[in-house]
Formats: structure tokens, C-alpha cells, sequence
């Protein structure tokens, strides 16, 4: 079992920057990808971007590419998401989750294969 507790949305102005944190707990963290997604109202949940706990191998949407960076501090078991450049599209629900190995160049991008999630975090830019 793996818990997931992100924190950091807030509202920020076009341009601005946040840090979005997720404290994991659990067993065998090592073993698990982490994903951050994202959900506006109305639209599908959509990757952002992932990272390996073992290794730290990053991977991004091509919409976040240069302006997000996803990191994890292995001694705090906390994986981050900062978020540079922000644009009114970028507002949604964030959510951080986890997703027991293989962790697959298909699979960490689909919101399906994942096994654990956050509760979420809102992120808000206005123009």
C-alpha cells in the first residue's frame, strides 16, 4: 500500500512558477514510477510528466517540455513538480500517483496503469 499526499497549488498570474510536492509512504517505493497528471473541468485527465524512484529517469508531455521539471528527494520520499512559465492553459487539479514496475514508455503515460493516487491539488493561473 502506498499513500500519496501532494501539496503547493495555489493561484498565480500567467508567467509565475509553483512547486507542487507529493510525500509518499509505503513499502518498496523504490520499485514504483511516479506520474503527475493533470484534470481541467470538462476535459480528460492528462500526463505531465513521470519519474523513476530507482534511477531518477524523467519523461514530459510535450506541452510542459522546458517550463515543468519532475524531481524526487529519496531521503524525504517526496517527488516534485516545478512548474515554471505558467500559462492560463496549465490550470487544473494536479495529482500525483504511482505505478508499480515495469513502468513502460506506454503505460506511465496512461492514467490507467497507475496503482495509487493523490487526493490532488488545485493550480490556478489567471491571464
Amino acid at each position: 500500500q502506498v499513500q500519496l499526499v501532494e501539496s503547493g497549488g495555489g493561484l498565480v498570474q500567467a508567467g509565475g512558477s509553483l512547486r507542487l510536492s507529493c510525500a509518499a509512504s509505503g513499502r518498496f517505493l523504490s520499485r514504483f514510477g511516479m506520474g503527475w497528471f493533470r484534470q481541467a473541468p470538462g476535459k480528460e485527465r492528462e500526463f505531465v510528466a513521470a519519474i523513476r524512484w530507482s534511477g531518477g529517469s524523467t519523461y514530459y508531455a510535450d506541452s510542459v517540455k522546458g517550463r515543468f521539471t519532475v524531481s524526487r528527494d529519496n531521503d524525504k520520499n517526496t517527488v516534485y513538480l516545478q512548474m515554471i512559465s505558467l500559462k492560463p492553459e496549465d490550470s487544473a487539479v494536479y495529482y500525483c500517483a504511482a505505478q508499480y514496475d515495469p513502468f513502460t514508455t506506454d503505460l506511465r503515460v496512461r492514467s490507467g496503469a497507475y496503482d495509487y493516487w493523490g487526493q490532488g491539488t488545485q493550480v490556478t493561473v489567471s491571464s
